[in-house]
């Protein structure tokens, strides 16, 4: 897998693909990246990256040439007619709050790829030629605004490179949250006791069988309390086992009976 950056800040982009996991996932050959800084493409000897837009507003917005410039020399092609008839090319995304929703399910698709060129703007955004010429997917991490794309980008670059075969163990990713509609269980470590809560006994028993069905219960009950939509996604997709399944009516109706029991109360 290949990553390219596109970006006015690419000591931030640098710095990411430097450390942990990431670090060693470069070193083996696994994953490749590149940061480009736009501001080698500008037109102009300030380095002019931006200007006002057109009917007036606030702010600025970063100009096409660079960032078409920008763009080409990092393999993308120009033209939607050109990409629909299968031309070859990396896949573009721009990192905008009016993108879709970026999810773990997309984050499997992303990862697919052999290469993706990330588009990071700044200001106002960027000057929507370049959206309609080059940009294959416009993707927002949330119903949130940041200051740039740069942390949009990575948190993509994070979500994405993990599933790539031989970054991770496939047995770390089996059980993690979103892989099959339920959020993770919980975890403990050292020691067997911390301040007074203790760590539970089907853990310290060695029982294999126990422990995963444990974990299985505590999986649901915590996908139930904190994410009620997944187990509704989950259950329309039919993503869960009839174990799974069984477990979810015999929590739901212990709940609903507590609830009863607390209005008689």
């Amino acid at each position: 897998m290949k990553y390219t950056v596109l970006t006015l800040f690419p000591e931030i982009v640098d710095a990411f693909f430097a450390a942990s996991i990431m670090a060693k996932a470069i070193n083996r050959g696994i994953i490749e990246y590149r940061a480009i800084n736009i501001r080698d493409f500008a037109l102009d000897k300030h380095k002019t990256c931006d200007d006002a837009p057109y009917g007036g507003g606030p702010g600025m917005l970063m100009l096409p040439e660079p960032l078409g410039r920008a763009l080409e020399a990092a393999g993308a092609v120009r033209g939607k007619t050109l990409r629909a008839r299968q031309i070859p090319g990396p896949r573009v995304i721009c990192l905008s709050p009016a993108g879709r929703p970026f999810n773990q399910a997309l984050a499997r698709e992303l990862a697919a790829e052999p290469e993706l060129i990330l588009l990071c703007g700044r200001y106002e955004g960027i000057d929507q030629r370049i959206i309609d010429l080059y940009v294959d997917d416009e993707i927002s991490i949330g119903d949130y605004v940041t200051s740039s794309g740069e942390a949009a980008a990575l948190v993509i670059i994070d979500a994405t490179y993990r599933l790539v075969d031989q970054v991770i163990s496939a047995e770390s990713l089996a059980e993690e949250s979103f892989s099959d509609g339920l959020l993770e269980y919980p975890q403990y470590t050292r020691p067997e006791v911390y301040d007074t809560i203790k760590v539970p006994e089907v853990l310290l028993s060695g029982h294999h069988e126990n422990i995963r069905r444990w974990r299985l219960e505590k999986r649901v009950e915590k996908t139930l309390r904190l994410r009620p939509d997944l187990i509704r996604r989950g259950r329309e997709l039919r993503l869960f086992s009839g174990e799974t399944n069984g477990i979810i009516d015999r929590q739901v109706s212990a709940e609903a009976e507590g609830d009863i029991k607390d209005e008689r109360d």
